[in-house]
């Protein structure tokens, strides 16, 4: 028997996008309506491949104080999975907690679980009257769980793939905070066949086999911080003969966050820079596959344009040009930000004839230059490599480096 279940979490329903400066009007309506929009593509998404169940692991909505909006939007979305016989199974986890805050829908339509805070429960899962999955899950009871949740399941004895559905921290991601905090041993001691779990929003697999631990990521990032940026999605599961045999991530966000280094080394003036950031903002919308962008350039290297970047207002000016050239309508690219972390060009002629510490550095990297196993160990801890590994360009870098921190210390 084969079939296919979608594992989907933190779709943080009406979010207040995070990190953000000044947005104009056209932007702030597509992000207002993003997560709802990720919402209708994940029931899209399961109602066209089929699927046998939809698992939700945790922050549907993004705070205890629920809007309105969102919860009716959720419940339109599971409505619809139900009447196209899709069942769809939901924890609660830190930024919904069941007993906090408040709920504007206290009846779910029939196919529509939420498990209970209380103690992990069991819900077998049927289709045409033949036993598909039990599913083991818990929600949180309040925002600080702290409790190893993973330790209170475990397998029951139905012969069926069996699932554990938890809105958890497997392995101490520093990223995140360590809401029922775990381990991959801790789940695999479960006994269960595959863990739908929530609360990282990056995609990862952190097992594959028995069991299954995996998280799906956001449905739709929030902010450019590290873990937002990129495809968001959900994940398309598929199921043989009881086992879980396939993952595929599917991307589901309506509006996606990009952040690239740009490196200025040659580029002459803020006309030709202007010019690069272009093409990097079409290639990013091209990327995005029908998705709207936002993107943060930062600019990096050296060059004399660092000159020109660090007048008075010349880092806005060339903000306020991007954000008026890019293409407007669906999809979108808005600049969100440059940042400027260029630094000027280094005379290392000029520095050897002064006559001070750095011109004494300098010697010390020419005596180095040609004395690979002594660069090597030189400079091995410092850069955090092997020494075999501290090749002319390593060196070189090193050397810049040690060459700014000196004219900052002589500053």
């Amino acid at each position: 028997m084969r079939y296919r279940f979608v594992h989907a979490a933190d779709l943080h329903l009406d979010t207040p996008f995070e990190g953000l400066g000044r947005v104009d009007e056209r932007v702030a309506a597509a992000l207002r309506d993003a997560s709802l929009e990720a919402l209708e593509a994940l029931a899209n998404l399961a109602i066209e491949r089929e699927a046998a169940f939809v698992l939700v692991a945790g922050d549907v909505y993004d705070g205890a104080e629920r809007g309105v909006r969102a919860q009716l939007a959720f419940r339109r979305a599971v409505d619809r999975l139900a009447r196209a016989g899709v069942q769809t199974l939901v924890v609660h986890g830190n930024h919904d907690p069941v007993l906090d805050g408040w709920t504007a829908v206290r009846r779910w339509p029939e196919g529509v679980h939420v498990f209970g805070a209380d103690e992990v429960t069991s819900r077998p899962v049927e289709r045409d009257g033949e036993l598909l999955a039990v599913v083991h899950g818990v929600s949180y009871a309040h925002r600080d769980t702290a409790e190893n949740l993973a330790l209170r399941f475990a397998r029951c004895g139905d012969d069926v793939l069996q699932i554990g559905l938890l809105h958890a921290n497997v392995g101490a991601d520093g990223a995140h905070a360590a809401y029922s905090p775990c381990t991959v041993d801790d789940l695999a001691r479960s006994g269960l066949d595959y863990w739908a779990l929530g609360h990282v929003h990056g995609h990862a697999v952190l097992r594959a086999g028995r069991p299954w631990a995996v998280y799906p990521g956001s449905l739709q990032g929030r902010s450019p911080h590290v873990g937002e940026r990129g495809a968001k999605g959900a994940c398309v599961v598929e199921v043989a003969d009881g086992a879980v045999v396939g993952v595929e991530h599917v991307a589901l966000d309506r509006v996606r966050f990009e952040v690239q280094d740009v490196d200025v080394d040659g580029v002459r003036d803020v006309g030709e820079l202007e010019g690069l950031l272009a093409d990097r903002g079409a290639a990013a919308l091209t990327a995005a596959d029908g998705r709207s962008v936002l993107l943060r350039a930062r600019l990096v290297g050296r060059g004399p344009v660092h000159a020109d970047l660090a007048r008075d207002g010349a880092v806005q000016g060339l903000l306020d040009a991007l954000r008026a050239a890019a293409p407007g309508g669906r999809p979108f690219l808005w600049w969100e930000g440059v940042r400027d972390a260029t630094r000027p060009g280094l005379d290392r002629a000029a520095i050897a004839a002064r006559g001070d510490f750095g011109s004494e550095l300098l010697a010390l990297a020419g005596t180095l230059q040609h004395d690979g196993l002594a660069r090597g160990l030189a400079l091995a801890d410092w850069l955090q490599a092997r020494p075999a590994e501290v090749d002319d360009e390593a060196f070189d870098a090193a050397v810049d480096l040690a060459l700014d921190l000196v004219a900052g210390d002589e500053r």
